[in-house]
């Protein structure tokens, strides 16, 4: 009996405390994070000076901090990158005429070091932080090609010949700048380049392949669209460079982030919340 008087008398104020304004001071570790920005693809099917696409991209994650300045964060990303030899003020590219869409996710983990350390608690943070981050990512890409008004899936085709996978590892880098916007949500702005491992991002890679024995047409058309724009221009010859195999493809996101610093409990409830909610009746002698 002792015992459970005790019980109540020690957690009774702590649950009373996370009912109420005061809840604010209860350290929060974990934080939901959202993004919306655009994604840039950099490859064979892109100009040289062309910086930022404004194709959208939407991410969606979780970020713990384990120190006052390092935290994890695992986060999933849908983002869409094109390239477009006809949008090329390069006339080789334009005779080229080759193109691509793709709808591609993005699974990452990054460690992130913040300039600036947390205060005792989540909300006496700093107003404004600097942070840097770098991680591994798995993404899955399906580089895709219109022709006659239908689009095509290009990794099924071997266009070049060649088979590779739409898995790809991705090393994720970079820099980002948050602002506190109230105890518990920040607002930031992040720009993080992603290194891959692939060439094949655009489906475009080495040399015009031997044709021979091809029978599905749509395969030989999107190998060679040379003749599409023009059609007194020849096919291109076995070997002719059709993309330039010395550097992987890769992409770049800049992203506005929203986060929020979940409740304590948020994964585990409170094992004591059921003990306060059951009623009790009057003590008498």
């Amino acid at each position: 009996m002792r015992r459970g008087i005790l019980l109540l008398f020690v957690f009774t104020p702590l649950v009373a405390i996370s009912q109420t304004f005061y809840a604010v001071r209860k350290e929060r570790s974990l934080i939901l994070v959202g993004g919306v920005g655009t994604a840039s693809y950099f490859g064979d099917l892109k100009d040289p000076g062309d910086l930022i696409d404004f194709k959208p991209s939407l991410s969606a994650g979780l970020q713990m901090y384990f120190t006052p300045r390092i935290s994890v964060r695992s986060e999933l990303t849908y983002f869409n990158i094109k390239g477009d030899d006809a949008s090329s003020s390069d006339l080789s590219r334009k005779q080229r005429n080759l193109s691509f869409t793709a709808g591609n996710f993005e699974l990452s983990a990054v460690g992130i070091v913040d300039l600036f350390p947390l205060g005792r608690r989540f909300y006496q943070r700093p107003g404004v932080n600097l942070y840097g981050l770098a991680g591994v990512a798995a993404m899955y890409m399906n580089p895709k090609a219109e022709y006659n008004g239908q689009k095509y899936a290009l990794q099924p085709l071997q266009t070049e010949g060649v088979s590779y996978s739409r898995f790809q590892f991705v090393i994720p880098y970079g820099l980002g700048m948050r602002f506190k916007a109230g105890p518990f949500f920040n607002i930031g702005i992040e720009s993080v380049w992603r290194k891959t491992f692939t060439d094949y991002l655009d489906d475009v890679s080495t040399v015009h392949p031997n044709k021979a024995g091809w029978t599905d047409p749509i395969r030989v058309a999107l190998s060679d669209r040379r003749q599409e724009g023009n059609p007194e221009l020849e096919p291109y010859p076995v070997g002719a460079r059709r993309g330039d195999p010395s550097n992987d493809d890769a992409y770049h996101l800049l992203m506005l982030k929203v986060e929020y610093y979940l409740p304590d409990n948020f994964l585990f409830k409170d094992p004591y919340k059921k003990l306060y909610n059951i009623r009790r009746r009057p003590y008498s002698r």
